[in-house]
């Protein structure tokens, strides 16, 4: 497992946020939403040494070679507004912009990751990860995703025309979201897949914290008698977010005054 290693000077914060979904459910509704997001950056900028986007910052991403897709320009704009400060930028892939390639690392020397990764942050140990595919069930999901990130559909995707492809793309991942929201938003209870995914995990090797997307559920919970699963929620309807600054983590809706 791949580890991220971080030293905070006092008075700083690893931030970690997730599921944006940029771009859905239209245009109007989308930009709406990245400016809340853009606010809320600006909120925490003083205060950040990192931020971590956990996944499904974008509700498709496709990047071709010298193409990648159009709009989100003030997002971009803030993170270029942010790399220049010296701040470290982060993020995973979700199951939404799985085909985040190489053009965050190369223009904001942003890690871009898909598996899990443990944060080893002032000597405390966090374990991040967007979340899908992971713990138990799920196993519709799990064969699409073998499909998705194979190189030969990658491969395919990259022959035809751009517009057609953008086309298919997005009438799937509207579809997609459509179809699932009603699922998503049930709590499971015991049989929440990602909670068992970490109490799995924890009765293995000891995390101070899990922190999971995906879900668009916002839960904080006990693992065992020392650790906690946070899952993110999401920015369609929750705004919430976490922070840690080497000591202890806040978990909490953006309010803006």
């Amino acid at each position: 497992m791949h580890q991220e290693i971080i030293n905070l000077e006092p008075g700083k914060k690893v931030f970690f946020a997730s599921d944006f979904h940029l771009g859905a459910p239209n245009e109007e509704k989308s930009l709406e939403r990245e400016k809340k997001i853009i606010r809320w950056l600006s909120s925490i900028e003083n205060e950040a040494a990192v931020i971590v986007f956990v996944g499904d910052v974008y509700d498709f991403w496709f990047e071709y070679k010298y193409t990648i897709p159009k709009g989100f320009i003030r997002f971009q704009g803030k993170l270029a507004e942010l790399f220049d400060k010296g701040i470290k930028l982060i993020f995973f892939n979700g199951n939404h912009d799985l085909w985040m390639f190489g053009y965050y690392s190369e223009y904001f020397n942003a890690p871009v990751y898909r598996q899990p990764v443990q944060f080893i942050i002032n000597g405390k140990k966090l374990l991040v990860a967007h979340g899908d595919g992971l713990g138990p069930g799920d196993k519709m999901h799990k064969l699409m995703l073998k499909v998705f990130e194979s190189s030969f559909f990658q491969w395919l995707f990259t022959i035809f025309p751009t517009n057609f492809c953008y086309w298919i793309a997005n009438k799937w991942s509207k579809g997609s979201r459509a179809s699932n929201d009603k699922r998503e938003e049930i709590f499971l209870g015991e049989d929440e897949w990602l909670w068992c995914y970490t109490k799995e995990i924890e009765s293995k090797e000891h995390h101070d914290c899990y922190i999971f997307g995906h879900r668009h559920l916002s839960l904080d919970l006990p693992v065992g008698n020392t650790s906690r699963y946070i899952n993110l929620g999401d920015w369609l309807r929750f705004y919430t977010y976490a922070s840690f600054d080497g000591e202890s983590l806040e978990y909490k809706k953006f309010e803006e005054t």
